[in-house]
């Protein structure tokens, strides 16, 4: 998106930006290029962002930290990457078997989620708010089939977050390692497997060099929510005009990260299947079906370890149900129609 400016001969707001991302990786680091850009056209170059990506100030994972001490004034993110500081934002990043991009939306900015999130992050200094998405994700790259439950025994994956919980109760071993760090683990072996986003990242990695079955649907993750982290004291300190244009670039950045997403993804998918001979699998409805009731257990009972996750759960499911309810004869009737079995 272009939007013409002036810019003024020196800009009143210099902000740092730092990511999870390795420097303008596609989709990801591209998203957080354009949220800095949106807010420098939209302010006509009053509020400069400088973006750094992974370990170029701080490293992938220290991103809330350096927002919340205010080394940086933003960050860019996802919430399951603190959830050892903030157990509750793993519910604004992915749910297994949760809400899907549409329905995050909804909740987050319609359904009492934005609240709650700030409620989460406000001990930290820190405002959030949605800034990309990815879709539903895909569900993994395997060196072997995946046809039952113990197949996930002792294997050792990079999955983040509460589906990372899910998988250790199936028997296998989480790992959290930041993007830039997945090829190298997968190929060497000391990782079995590995979920990253989809197709359109998943190729920019090279991941289909290092494994040869690629699984969906992406359970663990069927909506995930990219976060803008912003240091309050910075945000203060700005005129309600500017706080104004930094919290409208972030819904024009979610906007069009989902849009570009949307569009990409299959393309890659052709490629890698049809280029590259990666082998396409889905996982069994029975396993499926069991990840599914890990899932409730896992969710519930991370819910239970704080109150603030508790007031986030319970808004949660209760928006969940309602979504199902009413896309069970809205969105899901329609794509039945369109694509009948």
């Amino acid at each position: 998106m272009m939007l013409p400016f002036t810019a003024s001969a020196a800009a009143e707001h210099n902000w740092k930006m730092v990511t999870t991302w390795p420097k303008n990786f596609p989709g990801l680091g591209t998203g957080a290029n354009n949220l800095a850009d949106l807010i420098g056209k939209m302010s006509n170059g009053r509020i400069q962002v400088k973006v750094y990506g992974a370990n170029e100030l701080v490293g992938a994972l220290e991103v809330f930290d350096a927002v919340s001490r205010g080394t940086a004034e933003m960050g860019h993110g996802a919430g399951y990457y603190w959830k050892g500081k903030v157990p509750a934002g793993q519910f604004f990043a992915a749910v297994p078997f949760g809400l899907t991009a549409q329905e995050m939306n909804g909740w987050i900015y319609s359904g009492g989620g934005l609240a709650l999130w700030e409620e989460a992050y406000e001990p930290f200094g820190i405002i959030p708010m949605p800034a990309g998405n990815t879709g539903v994700q895909m569900g993994g790259w395997f060196n072997k089939e995946i046809n039952s439950l113990d197949d996930l025994k002792g294997l050792k994956m990079r999955i983040p977050g509460l589906g990372g919980e899910v998988l250790k109760r199936a028997g296998g071993t989480p790992v959290l390692l930041p993007g830039g760090e997945i090829f190298q683990a997968l190929q060497s072996g000391s990782i079995d497997a590995t979920e990253w986003v989809g197709p359109y990242n998943d190729m920019a990695f090279g991941l289909h060099k290092a494994a040869k079955f690629y699984y969906y649907p992406g359970w663990h993750e069927p909506g995930t929510t990219l976060e803008a982290l912003i240091n309050k004291k910075a945000f203060d300190k700005l005129p309600a005009d500017l706080q104004a244009i930094v919290l409208a670039a972030t819904k024009v950045a979610n906007a069009e990260m989902l849009a570009e997403y949307t569009a990409r993804n299959n393309a890659a998918l052709e490629t890698l299947v049809n280029k590259h001979k990666v082998q396409l699998k889905s996982y069994p409805p029975e396993v499926l079906a069991q990840l599914k009731a890990l899932a409730d257990e896992v969710v519930a009972e991370e819910a239970k370890g704080d109150a603030m996750s508790k007031k986030v759960y319970d808004s949660y499911i209760a928006f969940r149900e309602q979504a199902t309810n009413w896309h069970e004869v809205s969105e899901q009737a329609m794509l039945n129609a369109r694509n009948p079995q």
